[in-house]
C-alpha cells in the first residue's frame, strides 16, 4: 500500500482517536481472545496492567493490543506461558525452548497419523476397534478369553517378548491347546491328567525356545510385584477351576523328574 500504514490515517479524522481507550472486553474482542484469558495474563505477569480512568474502568491503548496480540501469536506456537519471557528474550535457552517444542509438534504429528492409519483400518473393517494395531492380526482370530489375555498382557511385556507371545498366539494351534481352552469345569480327574500330560511337552518345547517364558518378570516393563499380581489374576480370571488345575499339573511336572515326553496314557 503507498505510504505504508500511513495512509489509513486519513480514515479516522484529524486526531486518529488517539484520545479513544478500550476496555477490557474490547481489548479481547479486538485480540481474538476472550476476557478470562486478558485477566489470566495480567495475573501471571505478561501483560501489564492499564492505568484507569476516573470511574475506575481499565482503559487500554494500542501497547497492550500489540502485547496481546505477541503474547497469542507465541501460544498459537505452542509456547508455553511461563516460556514466553525467555522466547521473547532471544537468549540462549529461547532455541532449546523452540526445538523442543518442534520436536514435541513432530511427535504429536506422528501420533495423529498413526492414529489416523488405524481409524482408516476399523472404518474400512480390516481392523476390530477394540485391539492395538500390534495384536490385530493375532489376537482377533481367538477366542474372547485368549484375546483378552494376549491383551492384558500387553500391559507389561516388552515390546521383544510380546512379538514372541504374538507369534504363537497366532500359530497354528494344536488339538490339544484346543482341548484345553474347550475343557469344562467339571471335567474328571482323569481327563485334566490327560490333558496335563499332553500340553506338557509343547510348554516345554515354548519355554525352550523362549527362555523368558520362564520368567516373565525378566521381559516385564513393570515391577515383580505388579507382574505377578497380573499374571495371576489374569489365569484366575480367564480360566476355569479345571484349566487352572491343569496349568498346575504342567508347572509340577516341569518341575519335576517326571519326562514330559512320556507316551500319555
Amino acid at each position: 500500500m503507498p505510504g505504508g500504514t500511513y495512509g489509513t490515517y486519513g480514515s479516522y479524522g484529524k486526531d486518529g482517536g488517539a484520545g479513544v481507550a478500550w476496555s477490557t472486553s474490547q481489548l479481547a474482542e479486538l485480540a481474538g481472545t476472550t476476557l478470562k484469558t486478558v485477566r489470566h495474563y495480567h495475573r501471571v505477569g505478561l501483560l501489564a496492567e492499564p492505568e484507569r480512568a476516573p470511574n475506575g474502568y481499565k482503559r487500554y491503548g494500542v501497547e497492550h493490543l500489540a502485547r496481546l496480540l505477541r503474547i497469542r501469536r507465541l501460544v498459537d506456537l505452542g509456547v508455553p506461558l511461563a516460556d514466553i519471557p525467555a522466547v521473547e528474550a532471544a537468549d540462549g535457552d529461547a532455541e532449546q525452548i523452540l526445538r523442543a517444542l518442534d520436536a514435541e509438534l513432530a511427535a504429536s504429528i506422528e501420533r495423529q497419523q498413526r492414529v489416523r492409519r488405524e481409524l482408516a483400518a476399523v472404518l474400512d473393517r480390516r481392523a476390530p476397534l477394540d485391539l492395538p494395531a500390534d495384536l490385530a492380526s493375532s489376537a482377533e482370530p481367538l477366542p474372547g478369553p485368549q484375546r483378552d489375555l494376549l491383551l492384558v498382557y500387553s500391559s507389561f511385556l516388552t515390546p521383544a517378548a510380546m512379538s514372541v507371545v504374538r507369534e504363537g498366539a497366532a500359530g497354528p494351534r494344536g488339538g490339544v491347546a484346543t482341548e484345553f481352552e474347550e475343557l469344562p469345569e467339571d471335567a474328571p480327574e482323569d481327563v485334566r491328567e490327560r490333558v496335563a500330560r499332553h500340553l506338557a511337552p509343547e510348554v516345554r518345547e515354548q519355554q525352550r525356545n523362549h527362555p523368558f517364558l520362564r520368567d516373565l518378570e525378566a521381559s516385564s516393563r513393570r515391577g515383580k510385584a505388579l507382574t505377578e499380581s497380573v499374571v495371576a489374576r489374569a489365569l484366575v480370571g480367564y480360566y476355569n477351576a479345571a484349566q487352572l488345575d491343569v496349568l498346575r499339573r504342567v508347572h509340577d511336572l516341569l518341575a519335576s523328574d517326571t519326562d514330559p515326553d512320556a507316551a500319555p496314557e
